[in-house]
């Protein structure tokens, strides 16, 4: 029994030590520990790396549905906007269908009958166009306290006074027996640099040829037809030691670089200035009722830059009686249908006196008249005749066309130069023989 626990022992012993000697092998075995650990380690890394990668595939998935969802979102506001602009043509082709539709809201032109109500007389009492002074000549019948020439231009027929100087003054050398009733007009041309200018009727009570008082003479009209820029209209009666009579309108402002024809009809105290086809001022107590104009002038008021161009100057006498004149007298001479040079084109400013003519007429259902256009002597005989003649058609096709007349009522000739009124030796007396008649048949 002895000997067999005594083995037993030996062999329990003997386990127990090979056992430890592995245990201890493994744990002493430094090649094996590094193996482990690098194994551990790679399978470590792997599964980070992995981890990552499946983090970055996420990311990367989410900002591409994040970039398709913001795209998306771009996409719709463009669409909303595409359809918004869409609906506003839509809306947009609906008002204007439904305004073209309905007569409620048909907008209807405005014709003003009243633009150019001024019928100019059938006398002439001054014309000034330059036609008798050489290019580069200050004007014979003129006056100025600074330099100025007669000029031609690119822009517009005929010869033009130039004030080429700042602060000038420009006055002819004759007096005018102004009536109460005239009509004053002329072309300007402002230059690029058009500021302040002055045109003044007035009464001198002495000898002074030339008067560059800011007031000239003892009383007087002033009238600044300022450019666009400047802010309109003003008009200024005066008179020594009295309050300005004045008013001003901001209305159809001169243009620069372009003909301006403007006009001044005067009634006793009333003044209307009219320009580009409206009547800009009408003020009835403009000046003092005991003025009587004898001069007038043209004033730059000092500003350097400023050196328009004026010619064409007529002063009419006012209003005549048309009705009396046609069905009394059965004759009518007008200066209110002017031509420009070698044309036939009836002019904005002829609407006061064709409209007399038409009112006659309409009155008058039986009355005929006939229409002849007469010419000055300059230019050629035969075209002339022919120039008369496409005047006179104008005048009648404008009063059929414009004002209802019928064709049938009226007859028309072209005399030229044949019957003048008055020698055709000075601007004056070829501006009396420019004219056009209308004669009851």
């Amino acid at each position: 029994m002895k000997t067999l626990n005594y083995y037993m022992c030996l062999l329990l012993m003997a386990v127990y030590l090979l056992v430890s000697v592995q245990v201890q092998a493994q744990i002493t075995n430094p090649k094996e520990v590094a193996r482990q650990k690098t194994e551990e380690r790679t399978n470590n890394k792997i599964d980070e790396g992995i981890d990552s990668g499946l983090n970055k595939i996420e990311e990367g998935i989410g900002n591409l549905f994040r970039k398709k969802e913001k795209n998306r979102e771009i996409e719709e506001v463009e669409e909303e906007e595409i359809i918004e602009a869409e609906e506003d043509v839509m809306e947009e082709e609906q008002v204007e269908q439904s305004r073209k539709s309905s007569p409620m809201i048909e907008k209807t032109p405005l014709i003003s009958t009243t633009q150019y109500d001024f019928v100019p007389g059938d006398q002439v009492l001054y014309y000034e166009d330059f036609s008798q002074d050489a290019i580069g000549d200050f004007p014979a019948n003129w006056a100025s306290n600074t330099s100025g020439e007669v000029k031609t231009l690119n822009i517009a027929p005929g010869n033009w006074l130039h004030m080429d100087a700042g602060g000038g003054t420009y006055t002819p050398l004759v007096t005018i027996d102004f009536p109460e009733n005239f009509i004053f007009e002329f072309d300007l041309i402002p230059n690029s640099e058009y500021d302040e200018f002055e045109f003044t009727l007035y009464e001198e009570d002495s000898d002074r040829e030339l008067n560059n008082d800011l007031f000239p003479g003892k009383d007087g009209l002033q009238i600044w037809p300022n450019s666009e820029y400047a802010g309109g209209w003003f008009v200024r009666g005066y008179q020594v030691d009295k309050d300005w009579l004045q008013g001003n309108s901001e209305k159809y402002p001169i243009i620069k670089e372009t003909v301006n024809h403007i006009i001044i009809w005067m009634q006793k105290r009333r003044v209307r200035v009219y320009h580009r086809g409206a009547k800009i001022i009408d003020i009835p107590l403009s000046v003092y009722p005991d003025t009587k104009f004898n001069r007038f002038r043209f004033f730059c008021m000092g500003i350097e830059e400023t050196k328009p161009y004026v010619s064409n100057i007529k002063i009419t006498t006012a209003s005549p009686d048309t009705r009396s004149k046609l069905l009394t007298e059965g004759k009518m001479i007008t200066y209110g249908i002017p031509f420009d040079v070698n044309k036939a084109d009836i002019k904005s400013e002829s609407y006061g006196t064709l409209k007399s003519i038409a009112d006659v007429l309409k009155e008058n259902s039986g009355l005929k008249i006939k229409i002849i256009g007469h010419t000055d002597s300059d230019g050629d005989d035969a075209m002339n005749v022919d120039l008369s003649k496409r005047r006179a058609e104008s005048v009648k096709n404008e009063l059929s066309k414009t004002f209802g007349i019928e064709l049938n009522r009226m007859e028309t000739e072209g005399a030229g130069e044949k019957i003048p009124l008055a020698p055709n030796d000075t601007a004056e007396n070829k501006a009396r023989n420019r004219r056009v008649e209308l004669i009851k048949i």
